[in-house]
């Protein structure tokens, strides 16, 4: 049997994670690219990224959404779901 190849890419910016990743309990993250490739990110790289612009809560490029990206409208009455 032979070990599964890998290669460590280091990424110079906290943009470059993808939306969709999951995660493991010791904190390792990981996710596939569209084309099946597995990309996994290690503690000590999301340490180094935590004072990253992109890290701030809540982010700066968020659009406006009442409710829900900001506060609601005082005069506005929440909405019921219809199921």
């Amino acid at each position: 049997s032979r070990a599964i190849p890998t290669r460590t890419v280091t990424l110079s910016d906290a943009a470059q994670l993808p939306p969709d990743y999951c995660t493991t309990p010791g904190g390792t993250l990981f996710s596939t690219t569209p084309g099946g490739t597995r990309i996994i990110y290690d503690r000590k790289f999301l340490l180094d990224r935590r004072n990253s612009p992109m890290a701030q809560t809540p982010p700066c490029h968020l659009p406006d959404i009442p409710g829900v990206t900001s506060p609601s409208s005082a005069g506005e009455e929440p909405k019921a779901e219809a199921n």
